[in-house]
């Protein structure tokens, strides 16, 4: 059932970081509705719903915001609710008479999750964005990439899923913790910027005590030391090598029979020349066969899978890490639990009138659910 089981959550559907936030806690035990347009708004990469695995584990009701109506039978069902997701640009929810002060006084135990790229307040509040400007306001995308190369977006993890949806379901699963004390609900302000900007802690730290420089491709986890980097293969795919520690370098250095470059292991000047001794001794055999060279050896390798590669790997294999829901092959959830173990998702299944009791009914009663259905805001 999940630790989340009995936990109720209206999404108000958007893109991105507040689908994944709302996917997470269903994954977990929660009970997410999923608020959806009566007309699709076009936005973001659009795709077939069967493939757009973030709507995984919930149901959905499709209401016109517009109609006043339809927007007293959303308040009836965050009467009913723990926790709203809502990922508009700020000020949007109030004026469709959504936003948290109504929503609050309708539930005073209610967290109202919000997620955005800039904030609610400041000069940038309500700009326009995605992913990457994020990363690059908050300090992260200058340091991704080679040197001498440009910036390199790390497709859209760091700021959509690490500092937004990561940090959203924080901030309410911290609020939730609180409510228990307090009995009151609150407002939680996730803002991409401040969690990569939070996610930027240690740079910060290694920056200021002169150990990384604003160079990028230079420092030990950018791909400037020979003992932190991808290496291509003979057969033109890749390993990983992550070494940092003198103990596991010498068995890494071992494998490859470059013992002789371990005592320079810190001395940044010798690094360019070692990465390339490195790369030319994996540029002779293919990855499997490094992948046998270095099993069972503690020198941090792995090597470097395409996303069709990954689910056929023995551990992610052993360890369930993935499996196949209606013929699409996904990830399953994580964390694991000791005791509230939670389900296989189940793929996301659209509104069907038919179907309103069901999925309509941890939140409201027949009668309510009839005259939705009388007046045609739900249909």
């Amino acid at each position: 059932m999940g630790p989340l089981h009995g936990l109720k959550v209206i999404e108000l559907a958007g893109i991105g970081p507040g689908p994944m936030a709302a996917m997470l806690l269903a994954d977990l035990g929660a009970t997410v509705l999923r608020v959806d347009r009566k007309e699709p708004a076009g936005l973001g990469v659009t795709r077939p719903p069967e493939f757009d695995l973030l709507l995984r584990n919930r149901r959905s009701v499709p209401v016109d915001l517009k109609d006043p109506e339809a927007v007293a039978f959303v308040l009836d069902l965050v009467a009913a609710s723990d926790v709203l997701i809502e990922g508009f640009r700020p000020g949007v929810t109030e004026r469709l008479g959504l936003g948290p002060d109504r929503c609050l006084e309708r539930n005073p135990r209610l967290i109202y999750g919000r997620i955005t790229g800039y904030g609610q307040d400041g000069p940038l509040a309500q700009a326009v964005g995605h992913d990457l400007n994020y990363i690059a306001l908050a300090g992260a995308l200058h340091a991704f990439g080679r040197a001498g190369q440009a910036p390199a977006p790390p497709i859209n993890l760091v700021g959509d899923f690490g500092g937004g949806t990561l940090y959203l379901v924080i901030g309410i699963l911290a609020a939730l913790h609180e409510a228990r004390q307090s009995g009151q609900g609150q407002v939680i302000d996730a803002a991409m910027v401040d969690g990569v900007a939070n996610l930027m802690t240690q740079p910060h730290g290694t920056f200021a005590a002169g150990m990384m420089s604003n160079e990028r491709g230079t420092n030990v986890t950018d791909s400037g030391a020979p003992f932190y980097d991808a290496y291509q293969c003979a057969d033109d795919r890749w390993i990983s090598l992550g070494p940092v520690e003198k103990k596991f370098y010498a068995q890494a250095l071992r494998v490859l029979g470059l013992e002789e470059l371990l005592g320079d292991q810190w001395k940044r000047d010798t690094w360019p020349a070692a990465k390339e001794r490195i790369a030319s001794r994996i540029r002779t055999r293919t990855r499997d066969e490094w992948c046998k060279a270095f099993e069972g050896v503690e020198a941090c390798f792995a090597p470097v899978l395409a996303i069709d590669e990954a689910p056929h790997h023995p551990h992610l294999q052993a360890r369930g890490t993935y499996a196949e829901i209606d013929g699409i092959t996904q990830p399953m959830p994580a964390p694991r639990f000791s005791r509230t173990r939670v389900d296989k998702p189940k793929a996301f299944r659209p509104w069907a009138i038919e179907d309103a009791g069901e999925i309509l009914g941890p939140w409201l009663d027949a009668q309510a659910i009839a005259s939705a259905r009388r007046s045609g805001v739900i249909g």
